[in-house]
């Protein structure tokens, strides 16, 4: 009669975890690198829901009773104009740059999560708190995060809501976290630099199995990854043939083609819902309102009305950007003056054609209406629209992100919203 197998180790025994890799010292690197990364990675996410103007209820907000939440919002400047193409184009870069880090700190520090007791202390029962918090608002919102880049809308309501207090319940447990263990990684920093011996801790294997790599080695393995994703994903910002490096960033809404209305779209036509025939000269008309009353123009009325040019890129929340295009078109703020606001802009808000998708409708605020580069453009790079790109008129503002440029434009009210 054989022996029965001895009972498998539980993983709150000293021996479950033997990896010679694991250590206090690897744990706080990759904690420094995350704590860099992870407050750039909130900066400009906030950065990113002013810009969308949530204060515009209920255009533009989707964030339902956020209160003192909402601290962060101002009318978005206008200068420089690439400003929404930086902020964004870093955070989603840097959120996926730092998948690798993420990833190995999380594995770093499993022996942690089952550690015995499980609560020791008021002030390890609020760590085992934050860092239960921490694990999973950061999973959440790295999941949530490349899932909207990828344009894979699979969640049960708004990425905007969803995505927001996310951020809010991950970077409190973060700040905790950060507060409780900052001291002990730059003494442990200090002494892997001075070459002292490591502490022990549950980290540390007491009886490691042979190592297949260095912890330096697994440090270089973590950035490489790091690196690799950076290399991949950072051409989504660019045109031509940098755009082509972004080999795991969705490409929009299909090949845009060549020629002056060559470059990057998110939202074909057809996926809009457009009907071409709404769009036609004898059907479609720009209907404005303001307090001067309604006025009702042709596509060729407007191309009667001045017009002006600007240089300006589209860029949008999944992080892609376009270079700066040529638009010509009517100011915004001249199409103000037409319907009875012949002083300051106000707000204006843009109703689209379309059907299908989200902001159907979008609002500016007044200082982007007034901007003199503000167009309801034409053409661009010297040739009409091309449906694809919001043809008979569309709208396009300096610095805003490209959900706010909106396509296919068929009414503008203005007036405080």
């Amino acid at each position: 009669m054989r022996d029965a197998p001895p009972p498998l180790p539980s993983p709150s025994a000293p021996g479950f975890w033997r990896s010679p890799v694991r250590s206090v010292r690897f744990t706080s690197v990759l904690g420094l690198v995350l704590l860099a990364g992870i407050t750039v990675l909130f900066l400009t996410g906030l950065v990113s829901y002013a810009a969308y103007n949530p204060d515009l209820s209920p255009v533009n907000d989707q964030t339902p009773d956020k209160g003192l939440l909402g601290f962060y919002l101002f009318s978005w400047p206008t200068d420089p104009h690439w400003l929404y193409r930086f902020t964004q184009g870093l955070h989603v870069t840097l959120g996926v740059t730092l998948i690798p880090v993420l990833l190995a700190k999380l594995w770093s520090v499993i022996p942690r999560l089952f550690a015995l007791p499980p609560v020791r202390s008021i002030a390890h029962a609020l760590e085992r708190l934050s860092l239960l918090l921490l694990v999973g608002g950061a999973l959440f919102e790295f999941v949530t995060g490349v899932l909207n880049i990828q344009l894979d809308y699979v969640f049960p309501g708004s990425f905007y809501t969803l995505h927001f207090y996310g951020a809010w319940v991950f970077i409190s447990a973060f700040v905790v976290h950060v507060v409780l263990k900052t001291p002990r990684a730059l003494r442990n920093l200090r002494r892997m630099r001075d070459g002292e011996e490591e502490q022990p801790d549950e980290l540390v294997a007491p009886r490691p199995v042979e190592p297949t790599v260095s912890r330096r080695g697994a440090l270089w393995f973590v950035g490489g990854g790091a690196l690799l994703l950076f290399a991949t994903t950072v051409g989504r910002s660019f045109d031509g043939v940098l755009r082509n490096t972004a080999l795991l960033a969705p490409h929009g809404g299909g090949d845009p083609g060549s020629g002056p209305n060559g470059f990057q779209i998110n939202k074909t036509a057809s996926y809009a819902g457009i009907d071409p025939a709404e769009t036609g000269a004898d059907t479609w008309r720009l209907v404005l309102t303001g307090p001067g009353g309604t006025v009702r123009l042709s596509r060729a009325e407007l191309a009667r009305l001045p017009q002006h040019s600007a240089a300006l890129p589209i860029a949008c929340v999944e992080g892609w950007a376009t270079s700066d295009q040529w638009w010509r078109g009517v100011r915004l703020a001249d199409l103000a003056a037409l319907v009875g606001h012949g002083g300051a802009p106000p707000d204006v808000l843009v109703e689209s054609l379309q059907r299908r998708g989200a902001f159907r409708h979008a609002a500016l605020r007044a200082n982007q209406v007034a901007d003199p580069r503000a167009l309801l453009a034409l053409t661009v790079n010297g040739e009409d629209l091309s449906m694809d790109h919001g043809y008979p008129a569309r709208v396009i503002v300096p610095a805003a992100p490209g959900v706010l440029n909106t396509k296919w434009v068929a009414r503008m009210t203005f007036g405080e919203l």
